[in-house]
């Protein structure tokens, strides 16, 4: 859940960084080595806002370059006065000379302390496991956490409400240190390969978004943290055949669709140490989900979220600190499944609180009474709240993103939490793309970014009432003079009538495009309820179609029903127990209309290609519609959707035993007879995500079906093939040559 200070997202503004454009001149083209290998344009952005308490300043962080390291500097919002708070000669520990290289950092809630995290570490995707220092800036005393446990162990680590201790994670255990003594209290003890504590398996983290596994309670005396038994659950081995003369396993509990999860249950531990006492929620604890929990402000409860297996009811529930008696005070039910929201915040003086919900049909803000007695709609209309901002009492104004118009792009508004009235934009109405916002507790200022499909970001400090740029922080003209150097053909958005539906749809032409010429054209694809393609941002100027476009590809991409789009629950809803299905659907019904609208799209050279979901749509619209394409790629692909996870499949596809048929035809694997054109599949061997069994599965059944493809395996890369060497390069080479080879 999202944490707010005074009722307002304190958020991480980190963009990533683009790769680099070649150096211009007048026969300027893009390369694979400028795209995924020198890194010399990368876009300019700023890292870790933290607005202060008294919302006049905020914080970031930005390079000391002569030190090797990250200051924290202090802004004044209006004046735009520059402080230095924390610098390079405070970062040195009493026995180094180097200043620690500060990845991220919290303020404590007086703004008088500093937790720096460094020397992190990658807990599969995520950089959450690393070394804590504590930063008092007004004595410069600097002082690490858990000298005494292995380097780069602690996750989470967060102020006491008094900043007098401190809480962390380490080997799946909880532990607690007094500032003053140095004195360190370990709260649980069975933390293992089968108990987690303050933490969570591979599947909380995936598909919930579950890192941070514990809170302090508001009087400090107390730690509140989910744990976990994986007893049960299945194991999945990765092999490492590459660091070692003998293989070496890697093993985790992983539960695939049917399987068993962990039991997940919420605790209470004296922060001074003793014996944990726990809610009692009912049902199966490995057939439900505890996805939620937050300390309720100013009281001696939390309030957490429980979802069925099936993904379909969510109940909210209140748990008392003294008692651990729980009270169910909202339910939420769907006929196809929920999303977990994060957009809970207490309101009146914790009478109410905010609540996100589908239930009219779009995703809206309601304030529900405490008790659930009241339940009263916020925002109103035919649009999805995409992301809530910022919750202004004293003025009455909840401020959120939405795009009621157009769902590639996304735009500040602001109602009023009474639920009257209609919603207000605020974004400006000269900039079309997407807005994002870090706004100050009172409203009055935000750091504001601005971009599309040809612009890169744009990052301004506004006044948000009136819009005006107080300054201009970023504006990435650099990289904005060598992309339009390069005289690439912009993104046409349009949108395409299938008959059943209208869909979003992006379109690159080469730079010398004749419409008197035919070329083959590329689809890029995903179409999984996890993401969407078709959105008018930079996504670093889309540099790998660009790149394809440039050796003389169309490239375009359609976003078909059940995508992550703000179309409402109906359009998100439609894919339920057909994954793989009705999108194919709508992916081949898509290309048809295109290449019969389009003369200069050659329809005997049709390609398609995707990651991931991507990887598993291009596997499907290959098998069952070949008459259509004629070359794909496949990367990272699900090849029988019982290999996946439970919480992601079942979730849109229910239960394997009550719905056998669409896991029989949603699974590319079923239909591997019918390849007849040319297809090249790509897989990392370590993917913990998509595993590499699920390529071999794949191959194994082509063979037997006599199919001839081809193939590429990258020994210890993840699910996003980048690490180790050359990595990224090389699997662009792999790809454009065989574009060139075989379209």
């Amino acid at each position: 859940m999202k944490h707010f200070s005074t009722f307002c997202t304190i958020l991480v503004l980190i963009f990533g960084t683009i790769e680099s454009l070649p150096a211009q001149n007048a026969g300027a083209r893009l390369t694979l080595e400028d795209i995924y290998k020198n890194g010399s344009y990368p876009t300019r952005s700023y890292r870790s806002v933290r607005w202060m308490e008294d919302s006049r300043h905020y914080t970031t962080l930005e390079a000391n370059r002569a030190r090797n390291c990250s200051e924290i500097i202090r802004y004044n919002a209006e004046s735009g006065e520059r402080v230095v708070l924390v610098g390079a000669d405070q970062l040195v520990p009493g026995t180094g000379s180097d200043p620690l290289a500060v990845r991220d950092y919290q303020w404590s809630a007086d703004n008088n302390k500093l937790l720096l995290f460094t020397n992190t570490r990658r807990v599969w995707r995520y950089h959450t496991r690393g070394d804590y220092w504590v930063l008092d800036p007004g004595s410069e005393r600097l002082q690490q956490l858990g000298s005494s446990l292995p380097s780069s162990s602690l996750m989470f680590a967060k102020f006491s409400p008094d900043a007098s201790r401190v809480a962390y994670v380490s080997g799946h255990n909880i532990f607690v240190e007094d500032l003053g003594t140095g004195a360190i209290t370990q709260l649980t003890n069975d933390g293992g390969e089968r108990f987690v504590n303050g933490t969570f398996d591979w599947v909380y983290e995936e598909e919930f978004s579950c890192r941070d596994g514990f809170r302090w309670s508001n009087d400090g005396e107390k730690i509140i943290y989910w744990h976990s038994d994986t007893e049960g659950t299945g194991t999945f081995y990765l092999i490492n055949n590459l660091d070692s003369i003998y293989s070496q396993p890697m093993q985790f509990p992983y539960p695939k669709v049917g399987t068993t999860n962990s039991a997940v249950k919420i605790g209470v531990v004296p922060a001074t140490g003793g014996p944990s006492r726990w809610f009692d929620v009912p049902g199966d604890p490995r057939n439900n989900y505890l996805v939620r929990m937050e300390v309720v402000p100013g009281a001696e409860e939390v309030i957490f979220q429980q979802v069925n297996r099936l993904q379909n009811t969510n109940r909210v529930w209140i748990g008392s600190l003294e008692t651990m008696k729980i009270e169910n005070i909202l339910t939420e039910n769907d006929e196809a499944f929920l999303d977990v929201h994060d957009d809970l915040v207490w309101l009146e003086g914790n009478k109410f609180f905010t609540w996100t919900s589908e239930r009219d049909g779009w995703r809206h803000l309601y304030k529900v009474a405490r008790d659930g007695s009241e339940i009263k709609q916020v925002t109103r209309g035919d649009f999805d709240v995409v992301s809530m901002n910022c919750i202004n009492p004293k003025s009455g104004y909840v401020y959120y993103i939405a795009s009621p118009d157009n769902p590639t792009q996304r735009y500040l508004y602001r109602s009023r939490l009474n639920g009257k009235g209609d919603p207000e934009r605020i974004s400006p109405a000269g900039q079309v793309g997407q807005h994002r916002y870090v706004m100050s507790d009172d409203a009055k200022w935000a750091l504001h970014t601005f971009e599309n499909a040809t612009s890169p970001p744009v990052i301004s400090l506004v006044e948000v009432k009136t819009n005006k740029v107080i300054r201009v922080m970023e504006d990435n003209h650099g990289i904005r003079e060598k992309y339009t150097g390069l005289g690439l053909s912009p993104k046409e958005f349009f949108r395409l009538d299938i008959g059943e539906v209208i869909l979003d749809a992006w379109m690159i032409k080469p730079a010398d495009f004749d419409p008197g010429k035919q070329y083959p054209v590329i689809f890029y694809v995903y179409g999984e309820p996890a993401g969407s393609t078709v959105q008018d941002s930079w996504g670093g100027g889309d540099l790998w179609h660009q790149y394809l476009a440039q050796l003389g590809y169309v490239v375009i991409s359609v976003d078909n029903r059940g995508t992550a789009a703000p179309r409402g629950k109906a359009w998100r809803n439609s894919i339920y127990e057909q994954i793989g299905i009705l999108a194919a659907k709508d992916q081949a019904a898509a290309a048809q209309k295109i290449l019969d609208s389009y003369p200069y799209l050659d329809r005997e050279r049709v390609g398609i290609w995707g990651w991931s979901g991507g990887g598993s749509m291009t596997l499907n619209a290959m098998f069952r519609y070949p008459g259509i394409y004629k070359t794909g790629i496949a990367i990272a692909f699900v090849s029988n959707q019982k290999l996946y996870d439970t919480a992601y499949q079942e979730r849109y596809m229910g239960l394997p035993d009550e719905n056998i048929e669409g896991y029989l035809q949603g699974s590319p694997i079923t239909h591997a007879s019918k390849l007849e054109g040319n297809l090249l599949l790509i897989h990392g061997t370590a993917d913990d995500n998509v595993h590499y069994q699920s390529f071999e599965m794949l191959v194994d059944e082509l063979i037997k079906q006599d199919k001839l493809f081809d193939m590429m395996a990258y020994p210890m890369r993840t699910h996003a093939i980048r690490e180790r060497e050359n990595t990224s390069l090389h699997l662009r080479r792999t790809m454009a040559r065989y574009w060139q080879e075989n379209l």
